[in-house]
Formats: C-alpha cells, structure tokens, sequence
C-alpha cells in the first residue's frame, strides 16, 4: 500500500470512528428520553390508579346513600299519606 492510500483509509477509519462516536451519544440521549418518558408513564399510572380508587370510594359511598334514601323513603312515604289522610279527615268531618 502506498502512503496515500494509508492516509486515506486511516482518514476512512477516523471519520467511521467519529460516525460511531455521534451514533453513541444520540442512542444515549434517545435512552435518556425513554427513560424520562417511562418515569412519566408511570406516575401519571399510578395518578391514574388513585383517581379510579377515589371514584370507586365515591360510587361505593353514592351506593351507600341511595340505600339509606331508599329505606327512608319506604318509612315517610306511609307515614305521610296517613298524615294526609288524618287532615282530610278533620276537615271532611
């Protein structure tokens, strides 16, 4: 090999070097962005989770409150229609 060609390959091998050397450092900095992004997805997961556990806290207690309206309901609604009842009566007599 003449000292041309030496130099040239050589200049071949650093520029492939240096083409590796760029290609690490963006694969680097594409890991770092995953890995941002992946920390995100799971905090805003687990913000998620305790959004649906408060929900579900809530429908059970909704669920509570309309039995208890609904046992209420079943021991007023006699009670006031014997009340109206009762007024007829002492004005119809």
């Amino acid at each position: 090999m003449t000292e041309p060609e030496t130099l040239r390959m050589v200049r071949a091998l650093e520029e492939i070097r240096e083409g590796q050397k760029l290609q690490l450092e963006r694969q680097q900095e594409a890991l770092t962005l995953q890995r941002e992004q992946f920390a995100l997805v799971l905090k805003q997961t687990e913000r998620a989770e305790r959004i649906q556990d408060r929900a579900e806290n809530l429908q059970d207690k909704s669920k509570e409150i309309v039995a208890v309206a609904r046992k209420i309901l079943l021991v007023l609604v006699p009670i006031i229609i014997a009340l109206i009842a009762y007024v007829s009566w002492l004005i119809l007599r």
